[in-house]
């Protein structure tokens, strides 16, 4: 079952990396659509997020920016599938940066200084992994969780190797990802914007306590890296923009700051991009569920 699951995955990517990206959007954005009417416990987790988030906006607005989240989604998985085949000559027209110079600072001697970026679902999310291809001074490092499906997580693990990013898994690297965190020029980005868990930080998000991942704070603090958000931003059909924030303060007259306090200031830039752009998030996931069990400090080693 499982080689029949992986070659029909891999002839369906090859389908989607044949064809041109602005077809290979409309049909994600088609799909997207089609899933709105389909699935019916997803689109009841938007439009219950969505009204808890925008109280003022009317259930017509509501379900419409529901739809359109549903439309970009489908639109940013296709895109990704497509672009992880893309060259960044090929690239150019469809992806830009803005804020890289943020980032850029170097230590005497040394190259650049290794920084933390806080990242989430926003836009074609795939697409921060090819930072690197673009300003190659860097080398990007990101985490991920393997998927249960051995066939499907190769396929995975293959498409996001064509970026210049290493990808380390949560569960089992995380000692050689503390390693690569000695070295200078090491560009990190850590997803931080779903449910934590029962060890995750209880913090606002919309006026809402949820369950904040701390891990961004805890590398930036621990191995001295600034720390900056970076948002994809939708700008067109299949055109996308990558934001850099200005840096997040994790000390203050010297002295660290609370990692609660950190990440704070991190779900506050997250909540200013959704407001930006409320179709641009991932609203199908349960951002705000209830507290588990007590909730103790995060484990250091824990991950986005």
């Amino acid at each position: 079952m499982n080689t029949v699951i992986y070659w029909v995955a891999r002839s369906v990517i090859a389908v989607i990396q044949a064809l041109p990206i602005r077809v290979v959007a409309r049909l994600g954005r088609a799909g997207g659509g089609l899933a709105f009417f389909l699935t019916a416990r997803y689109r009841r987790v938007t439009i219950d997020n969505l009204t808890r988030a925008f109280p003022e906006k009317s259930a017509t607005e509501i379900r419409e920016i529901a739809r359109e989240n549903f439309r970009r989604i489908g639109e940013n998985y296709a895109s990704a599938i497509k672009t992880a085949g893309m060259s960044p000559l090929q690239m150019l027209p469809h992806f830009e940066f803005v804020g890289a110079e943020k980032i850029l600072e170097f230590k005497k001697d040394d190259g650049p200084q290794s920084r933390v970026v806080a990242i989430g679902h926003f836009g074609n999310f795939e697409l921060y992994a090819r930072f690197g291809q673009f300003v190659p001074i860097f080398k990007c490092a990101a985490t991920y969780r393997g998927l249960n499906q051995p066939a499907l997580n190769r396929l995975l693990v293959a498409l996001r190797n064509t970026s210049s990013t290493r990808f380390y898994e949560r569960r089992t690297e995380a000692s050689a990802l503390r390693a690569a965190m000695s070295d200078t020029g090491l560009l990190l980005g850590l997803l931080a914007d779903q449910h934590a868990g029962p060890n995750g930080l209880r913090l606002p998000f919309f006026g809402r306590d949820c369950s904040t991942s701390a891990a961004p704070a805890v590398f930036s603090l621990r191995y001295n890296c600034p720390l900056h958000t970076a948002i994809c931003y939708r700008t067109g059909l299949a055109k996308w923009r990558i934001e850099v924030g200005e840096e997040i303060p994790t000390r203050v007259n010297g002295e660290p700051r609370s990692t609660a306090d950190i990440m704070r200031d991190v779900n506050t830039e997250f909540e200013k991009a959704v407001r930006r752009d409320p179709a641009n998030w991932f609203w199908v996931h349960r951002r705000w569920k209830p507290v588990e069990t007590k909730v103790q400090s995060p484990k250091p080693e824990v991950f986005a």
